[in-house]
């Protein structure tokens, strides 16, 4: 499941897992962004906020996964992985090359800063 925060004065979505991810996790999220997306053009962020990546329930979720990033990654300004993951660096410096939204990183306890960021 995924909880969906959705700030729509400011476009800025916050998405926060727990538990693995399924195929309607992405149609939910899909659901609540792409009406404002038709209206307004794009988000002005997304923050993924976990702790750990809590992986996929099955392949038709991962497929669906890259099907919500390939659909919706040219409407979205910022991405933002808020967490304590090793390898979140990492996941940022592959990331920008799939998508065209601004990527940064912060740590976990940082959600704050992850906000602030969004609004430049």
């Amino acid at each position: 499941m995924v909880n969906v925060d959705f700030d729509e004065k400011n476009g800025v979505v916050i998405l926060t897992p727990s538990g693995v991810l399924h195929s309607e996790d992405f149609a939910n999220v899909a659901e609540m962004v792409d009406p404002y997306i038709a209206e307004h053009g794009e988000l002005g962020g997304l923050i993924i906020y976990t702790r750990e990546f809590p992986g996929w329930e099955d392949f038709s979720a991962l497929v669906t996964h890259i099907k919500f990033v390939k659909d919706h990654h040219k409407h979205i300004a910022k991405v933002a992985l808020v967490s304590d993951m090793a390898i979140a660096d990492f996941t940022k410096n592959i990331v920008k090359h799939f998508v065209n939204a601004e990527v940064a990183t912060f740590h976990f306890n940082a959600l704050t800063d992850a906000k602030k960021w969004m609004m430049r």
